[in-house]
């Protein structure tokens, strides 16, 4: 199954500067999945230097957000208890944080949620470039999973419930979850 999303100046954002997604899941069958348009590296929200390539060999999800965002600010809890859970099961959690023009702002997140992971700082939109077809750069949260090869797996646009964010796992995965 191919991904798609929609782009383009016409997206109508209701005035909040970014595009709530629909809820949208998606999981590509495994002869289909493709890396990303462009590596997926850069600096980080802490200030160090990530790669989705360094994750070769594990289930990664990577979730989209801004400090800015409510919807990012309701789901956090449930993503930090969702990163320790997961483990266990080979899966880690690189996000990237978009559009948050002071570093700060994003740090102060990570901290006052308590993330234990850390997020590629991108606040112009470059790290994004790498999803086109995948995520509209306007879709926030969002959330992009690679399989172990480093292969677009799946992915959700809009908040994610645990639940849905679990099944999307165990579909990369192939099995169920252990935690």
């Amino acid at each position: 199954m191919a991904l798609s999303a929609c782009t383009g100046p016409s997206l109508d954002t209701g005035g909040k500067g970014y595009v709530s997604g629909d809820g949208t899941v998606t999981v590509v069958d495994a002869a289909d999945r493709q890396p990303p348009g462009s590596e997926v590296a850069g600096a980080t929200v802490a200030g160090d230097g990530a790669a989705l390539s360094d994750l070769r060999g594990k289930v990664v999800v990577m979730p989209v957000w801004g400090s800015w965002c409510a919807p990012c600010r309701a789901e956090a809890p449930a993503l930090a208890a969702a990163a320790r859970d997961l483990r266990d099961d080979g899966v880690v959690f690189l996000g990237i944080n978009t559009r948050d023009v002071v570093r700060d702002n994003a740090r102060q997140f990570t901290q006052r949620f308590d993330l234990p992971y850390d997020s590629l700082y991108d606040p112009d939109g470059k790290v994004l470039l790498a999803f086109h077809g995948t995520l509209s750069p306007s879709t926030i949260p969002a959330f992009v999973v690679f399989d172990a090869q480093g292969r677009i797996a799946g992915r959700i646009l809009g908040e994610a419930t645990t639940a849905t964010l679990y099944g999307v796992v165990e579909d990369v995965l192939g099995r169920e979850l252990t935690s």
